[in-house]
């Protein structure tokens, strides 16, 4: 017998994009219990794939060893329809290429191409600000992933990550990411790095400015080609606690650096690593030495 995710048909199907962050600063702990973030987000070539089609009830139909309701599509189904008041529902097929835990994005990106997608199945005419409002409310990174369908896959992200700023980019790099076995819960990783943020006031405003210019930095580089500024310049302020609780995941990126890796870097809030090599030959040569662990050589996407 075939697989649901096979043989089933829909009316519309769309790609959502994974993404990683050239660099990420949290900067404090918010007093709706949140963090105030700066990170520069960049979508990628690897994507978990939504076909929807009209039904009675939403029905959500994934490879995923999680409780339908616990998606964060099936959440952003149920949250368009509380929004809209609409009963309309939707069978929707998820097939995942994204692994979970990885802090690339997988769910966030699902959530918003799930906005997305039942707005022009149910024919709602809502625009982006307001599918964007109710994406903040399901993750922080969901209003990200809408700027890639606009032609924007490049932004830097502050407030809880739902401020932003699109930017172009023309200039796509090489990536070998590489996931352990393990995954990390987002909000463990936020947990652990809130017992080491000490905020003071007075030098507050300098670091945030400094972090900013060092973002504007590694924009500049990206789109000049300039990535010998890269190794020195990217920062993941989630890497050093993640790292501390799990030493595999600084062991692969100092593997994957001397695999020929230009930088390497932790993204999101882990566990995937990414590597920056300067063509796909040479990410693929490196891949071999991580065939114990998921592993996809990628490319970033540019502006359309």
């Amino acid at each position: 017998m075939n697989s649901p995710l096979a043989t089933r048909h829909s009316s519309l199907v769309l790609k959502a994009p994974a993404k990683i962050n050239w660099s990420l600063y949290v900067l404090n702990k918010r007093d709706d219990g949140y963090h105030d973030i700066l990170s520069l987000m960049h979508c990628i070539g690897l994507y978990d794939t939504l076909a929807f089609e009209h039904s009675d009830t939403i029905e959500l139909i994934t490879d995923m060893d999680i409780q339908p309701q616990h998606n964060l599509v099936y959440k952003a189904a149920k949250s368009l329809q509380s929004h809209t008041g609409v009963k309309n529902g939707a069978r929707i097929v998820l097939k995942k290429e994204i692994p979970s835990g990885a802090g690339l994005g997988g769910g966030s990106s699902d959530a918003a191409c799930t906005l997305i997608g039942l707005n022009k199945l149910w024919g709602l005419g809502l625009k982006d600000d307001e599918l964007k409002t109710i994406g903040s409310m399901l993750g922080s990174d969901v209003p990200f992933f809408f700027g890639n369908m606009a032609g924007y896959p490049m932004a830097i992200a502050e407030g809880r990550g739902e401020i932003l700023t699109p930017l172009k980019i023309d200039i796509s790099y090489t990536l070998l990411l590489i996931k352990p076995s393990i995954s990390i819960s987002t909000a463990w990783a936020y947990e652990k790095i809130s017992s080491k943020l000490k905020v003071q006031n007075s030098k507050k405003l300098t670091k945030t400015v400094d972090k900013i210019n060092n973002i504007n930095l590694i924009y500049n580089a990206l789109k000049a080609g300039d990535i010998s500024f890269l190794k020195a310049g990217v920062h993941n302020d989630f890497e050093d606690a993640v790292i501390e609780e799990y030493p595999d995941v600084g062991s692969l990126k100092d593997k994957v650096l001397n695999a020929g890796a230009s930088m390497a870097i932790m993204s999101g809030s882990g566990s995937a690593v990414f590597g920056l090599f300067e063509d796909r030959d040479k990410a693929v040569n490196a891949s071999r030495q991580f065939s114990s662990h998921w592993n996809r050589v990628v490319e970033t996407i540019i502006s359309s």
